[in-house]
């Protein structure tokens, strides 16, 4: 060997393969080859410093603060029956809520379209003053 001064062995104590670049854990701070840096790969004793996983209530998707040592399942079930602001009723809100006030039409829309004439409140196709037979001023409707 040329340079044997170069490298490190891994720590992984299965593998102990000169490495001549070698990665240093940022969790436990061994030296490891590229098979065995991850957590996982050499088990490491210190993984829960960097690994940290913030759990989110599924019914209001608010990050829920585990302690260390805690069941990330329970203390979203403690949130969900005491501090969840989840509100049903706001899934359920209706968008289409003006409805159209010719007769015959069940047609709603999402904003208020307004007679300039006579005031109502009509969906896109009877919107105009020709369309829903306005008779809400005496001036000429158009002005062809």
């Amino acid at each position: 060997m040329e340079l044997p001064w170069l490298g490190e062995h891994c720590s992984e104590r299965t593998c102990k393969q000169l490495d001549f670049l070698p990665l240093k854990c940022d969790a436990c701070g061994e030296v490891f080859c590229k098979d065995h840096i991850r957590y996982d790969d050499h088990k490491c004793s210190s993984a829960y410093k960097k690994n940290v996983q913030v759990p989110v209530c599924p019914l209001c998707n608010t990050p829920i603060p585990v302690q260390k040592g805690e069941i990330p399942d329970i203390v979203v079930g403690a949130h969900i029956d005491k501090d969840c602001k989840y509100n049903p009723a706001q899934q359920k809100q209706k968008i289409f809520t003006n409805k159209c006030v010719k007769p015959g039409c069940k047609r709603k829309e999402m904003m208020k379209l307004v007679c300039e004439q006579c005031g109502g409140s009509f969906c896109i196709k009877h919107r105009h003053p020709l369309d829903h037979d306005c008779r809400g001023s005496s001036q000429p409707i158009s002005k062809a």
